[in-house]
């Protein structure tokens, strides 16, 4: 009897721990793991975003322990908002041991505070697509907060601009194929231009980066084309997505591309495709086959276990972190998921001939001599935000280009250039 009561008041403690919101760390204890990490996500594995992160995050946990042999225990914290929920989280996770902590939206940064990163200087902070760390920040209001000698905080990203171009490669081969096959209709043009579709999240350097590589791309296979970027006003929500995704499909693009988090613009391309609509999808994060086995061709997507190896191995080698970090290609760091059956013949091939060409320098993905703004060549660009007036363009073998995410890991490219159209969203910003 007396085996059972303690049993009861185990389990009551167990109980009031748990209402408390305290995450246990598996079964053993946190002296048994080499290191704890924190990864607060602003969705979890059922957005496609996220769910690359945490697949990231869980193969670099497998790879340091197998080539370290060391034990890596991670705190999710899932589905936190751009608001004071994460620093609530990053104080959470600390509490538990975490040495590193990371958040994987952009709106996060603006809550690791100065406080978190003065009290708790033995914690290595990653903000990814962040552009904070290491920067004198000034806000709407003329409030200025120095950031520079937080040696404790990083920005992190990938370069998954060349996806995009890559992923536009794709789409471009299968417009020459419809063309050719006489599928294109005057419907499907615009001032004699095929129309792209591009569902967008919100009007950021980010998201503008993205959609300008994801038309290059398609312009360097078929140019004459023009998009149409619509935006939802936010990373994820299935029913705005699709939403629009339809209302562009509508209106005849031919290609509806995407960076927005869920299976909504596939899903509207797979229905508009069984009802006869010649139209295509190209996806962000993961494979969007599953959603629409008939429309998606590819989807450009990020390997965040480099960079998470990276990270861990540093920490638990004793050694720095860079505060900038951004790859590409070459690290195979980006990539796009397997090709669609809808792909068109010789769409391997040509994407093999991109990412080397992206790899050995001889493609450059913002080569200026490739668009215009305003029916101009760029020969210098200082007026990228937040950039402080910097030079972007440089000069490489003779090509003159935006160095994109160079100067930085966040993207900055944010010229909207001729032959994108954008809308301005009808939506309230989530």
């Amino acid at each position: 009897m007396k085996n059972f009561t303690k049993v009861l008041a185990i389990i009551a403690i167990v109980a009031v721990i748990a209402s408390l919101g305290v995450a246990f760390i598996g079964c053993s204890s946190d002296e048994e793991y080499d290191l704890v990490v924190g990864a607060i996500m602003v969705g979890d594995r059922t957005e496609g975003y996220t769910q690359a992160h945490m697949d990231g995050i869980d193969a670099a946990v497998k790879a340091v322990e197998e080539k370290l042999n060391k034990k890596v225990n991670v705190i999710y914290k899932t589905k936190v908002g751009e608001s004071s929920d994460v620093t609530t989280a990053a104080e959470q996770t600390i509490a538990q041991g975490a040495k590193v902590v990371i958040t994987n939206s952009y709106g996060h940064q603006y809550y690791i505070t100065t406080d978190l990163l003065s009290q708790n200087k033995d914690v290595t902070f990653v903000s990814m697509t962040g552009d904070l760390a290491g920067k004198v920040y000034v806000d709407d209001n003329g409030n200025e907060t120095d950031y520079t000698s937080y040696t404790n905080w990083k920005n992190a990203f990938t370069q998954v601009y060349e996806s995009r171009y890559v992923s536009g490669i794709v789409a471009g081969k299968k417009l020459a194929e419809l063309d050719a096959a006489g599928k294109i209709t005057d419907a499907n043009k615009e001032n004699g231009k095929v129309k792209i579709g591009y569902v967008g999240a919100y009007p950021y350097a980010e998201v503008v980066s993205g959609f300008t590589s994801f038309f290059l791309g398609i312009q360097s296979v078929y140019p004459n084309v023009t998009m149409t970027v619509k935006y939802t006003n936010s990373w994820f929500n299935f029913d705005r997505e699709k939403e629009v995704a339809t209302a562009l499909i509508s209106d005849g693009c031919v290609i509806i591309g995407q960076h927005a988090d869920s299976e909504g613009a596939p899903t509207a391309c797979e229905t508009a495709a069984k009802a006869n609509k010649v139209v295509y999808s190209v996806g962000y994060n993961v494979s969007m086959l599953q959603a629409a086995p008939n429309a998606a061709l590819t989807s450009s997507t990020n390997n965040w276990e480099v960079y998470y190896e990276y990270l861990f191995t540093q920490i638990l080698t004793g050694k720095e972190v860079v505060q900038n970090w951004s790859k590409g290609y070459s690290d195979n760091a980006v990539g796009i998921t397997a090709l669609g059956n809808s792909c068109a013949e010789g769409t391997q091939a040509a994407v093999d001939a991109a990412i080397k060409g992206i790899k050995d320098g001889t493609i450059k993905v913002f080569d200026c001599s490739k668009f215009t703004k305003n029916g101009q060549h760029l020969t210098t660009y200082t007026g990228a935000w937040g950039m402080n007036g910097a030079e972007c363009l440089k000069t490489e073998n003779g090509i003159t280009y935006f160095a994109e995410s160079s100067l930085r890991s966040a993207p900055y490219f944010d010229i909207i250039i001729d032959g994108i159209t954008t809308v301005d969203s009808e939506y309230e910003k989530e």
